[in-house]
């Protein structure tokens, strides 16, 4: 092992780390190319970080005796190639500021690593010098910045302590979003290694109750973003962004992450973190609650319990496990189901598996007998392996929602999921269909809005607040909901039925029928989107196309699933209340997954006074008022 020499060591300000003795940049472990005389701009800008530094001393001390014209353009070209090294921007500079006519200052935190605290420092091999490796020099020189800071504060080095006492006070955080990790390693395959480990944060951090998390969803659309913080913070509603990188060399994994104060652009906290990959669980955690001690919320013994419980986990498993959640969708069923192979114990790969199966079965690709069985058999693995896994509670309040019918089980499912973690936007988008189905429809508006604060870039979801507002007969705010959604993402088809329905409602049949064609278009021909066009062609006078349409919904009936309350809304479009309530009792007898909130759709109210329907609405359970 080699010992390094007297003198500075080094700096480190974000994820950043500045080495003068071997004139490197390096960003999480891997260098950055930054020329010379940047380099040394840079380095004289760091050693007075917080102060101006004027261009006549940065000329003095860099380009004596040059003439001033040539200084005045090697610096600019300096200073733009220490901003694209950084990732900096002039406009909103998070490292660097220019002062016109005065000079430069450097903004972020700074530490300094000094050398009376001896690191021990491992010989270069062949990996570092591709820029893979640097984990042990990373724990020591870490561990350095903590002792010198301690010491600094401790013995009120230059009134630092007092410094730091009257003039530094914490801004109040409320809210915060995680960007997606930066994947550090050359292997494109990482990426999903690194999104998964941005949304396993997300998760730790969601449980803490006194902390509003902005779900993964909303964060993605933000990875390789040149938006700066406060644009980000004010897209996303937060007062604080966690952003960082993530290395991962062989069974090892390095985690680099920082701590911004979005509307300031301010830096608060920065840290580094190794662990071997079989402790990710273990170091997500602890990122977790580091950031929580920094932003000064206090964990309740069970929050803190939570994130310092972690179970090691196979290194395989947990690699199928996140292709399953943020992975391609068609693959996601097979990759968890691998997760579960190589480690049975793993609770979360039991609800990715359950959470997949309830796609496929509320929009009729599986049976709900097939779909509901095995997500109830996902849910109550998932809480024999962790009793308190929020997503799991959740599960289950959908398949005593939407297959068993259970009521009081359904709430205190969905409530129990929300206690464990009241950031989970889908679990409280759940919750809000159970409080439709009990005829709360505008608590159901209040809950699904409350999802979408927690996703608000997530189109499904305010497509799903815009049917809440549907079921609650406010058509027009239905379809401004809808209107959104199409615009985040226009290939979505759940937008598209919203929207047509909502426009059927308001007798606005072209629109509402071209949206439908769209959305059967976009959802390659579910039946879904097949019967809501029928029922509007029905609607408007089209009774041909209707029929025509109706005609090869029974056809496929004949070969494969097709829910029965599918084709109760056509035969009510058509006219036709008795046809309509004949297959009302198949999908009795299949439990079709929108039977629950049948009493609310308003394609349904003319039979609300049947009393055929009525008592169907009895033998579910749901309220006939």
């Amino acid at each position: 092992m080699e010992q390094t020499g007297q003198g500075l060591r080094g700096y480190q300000f974000g994820v950043f780390e500045i080495d003068p003795q071997a004139g490197e940049l390096r960003r999480g472990g891997l260098k950055v190319k930054l020329q010379e005389q940047p380099f040394q701009v840079l380095m004289i800008l760091l050693e007075r970080a917080g102060e101006v530094v004027s261009r006549e001393e940065l000329q003095e001390k860099l380009w004596a005796g040059d003439a001033f014209g040539d200084f005045d353009h090697s610096l600019n070209i300096a200073i733009n190639k220490i901003r694209e090294a950084l990732g900096d921007s002039a406009e909103n500079p998070r490292f660097v500021e220019t002062l016109p006519k005065r000079g430069y200052r450097f903004l972020a935190p700074v530490a300094t690593i000094d050398s009376s605290i001896p690191v021990t420092v491992p010989p270069p091999t062949e990996k570092s010098r591709t820029g893979r490796s640097g984990w042990r020099y990373a724990a020591a020189w870490l561990g350095g910045v903590a002792v010198v800071a301690a010491l600094l504060v401790g013995l009120n080095a230059g009134g630092l302590r007092d410094w730091l006492k009257w003039n530094f006070v914490p801004p109040r955080i409320e809210s915060i979003a995680v960007l997606p990790l930066e994947n550090l390693s050359s292997d494109p395959e990482q990426e999903y290694f690194a999104d998964g480990m941005t949304d396993a944060l997300i998760t730790a951090l969601g449980s803490v109750q006194a902390l509003r998390v902005i779900s993964r969803t909303s964060v993605l659309g933000f990875k390789g973003t040149k938006k700066s913080m406060p644009e980000i913070a004010r897209e996303l509603n937060v007062d604080a962004i966690v952003e960082g990188a993530i290395l991962r060399s062989g069974d090892q994994v390095r985690i680099t992450a920082q701590l911004i104060h979005a509307p300031t652009d301010r830096h608060l906290w920065a840290e580094s973190y190794e662990r071997n990959v079989r402790d990710v669980l273990a170091l997500q955690g602890e990122v977790a609650q580091a950031i929580a001690r920094e932003i000064r919320i206090q964990l309740t013994p069970q929050e803190r319990a939570r994130l310092g419980n972690a179970r090691p986990i196979n290194t395989q498993a947990y690699e199928a496990y996140v292709k399953g959640v943020v992975g391609p969708s068609g693959q996601a069923i097979e990759s968890l189901e691998q997760a579960i192979l190589l480690d049975p114990g793993y609770a979360p790969a039991y609800a990715g598996l359950g959470s997949r199966y309830y796609t496929l079965g509320l929009f009729g690709t599986l049976s709900p007998a097939e779909a509901y069985t095995h997500m109830k058999e996902a849910a109550l693995q998932a809480l024999e392996k962790d009793g308190a896994l929020p997503q799991a509670y959740d599960l289950l309040g959908l398949v005593r929602l939407h297959y068993e019918w259970n009521w009081p089980d359904a709430e205190k499912d969905f409530r129990r999921a929300l206690e464990l973690n009241p950031n989970l936007a889908d679990a409280r988008h759940d919750y809000a269909h159970y409080l439709l189905a009990m005829g709360r429809e505008q608590d159901s508006v209040v809950e699904s809005r409350r999802a979408v604060e927690l996703d608000p870039q997530s189109a499904t979801l305010t497509a799903c607040l815009g049917w809440h507002h549907l079921y609650a007969s406010q058509y027009d705010q239905a379809v401004e909901q809808a209107q959104k959604a199409i615009r985040m993402n226009p290939n979505g088809f759940w937008a598209q039925l919203v929207l047509g329905w909502a426009y059927e409602q308001k007798s606005l049949y072209p629109p509402a029928i071209a949206a439908f064609e769209k959305a059967v278009e976009l959802s390659r021909g579910r039946t879904i989107s097949v019967a809501s066009l029928a029922h509007a062609y029905a609607t408007s006078g089209q009774r041909r196309e209707a029929q025509q349409v109706l005609a090869k919904l029974q056809e496929q009936a004949a070969r494969s699933y097709v829910p029965a309350y599918d084709v109760a809304t056509v035969y009510l479009g058509l006219g036709d209340p008795d046809q309509a309530l004949e297959w009302l009792e198949k999908a009795y007898v299949e439990r079709s997954s929108f039977l629950v909130h049948i009493h609310w759709d308003p394609r349904f109210k003319g039979l609300r006074s049947d009393p055929r329907f009525r008592n169907l609405l009895g033998r579910i359970g749901l309220p006939q008022s």
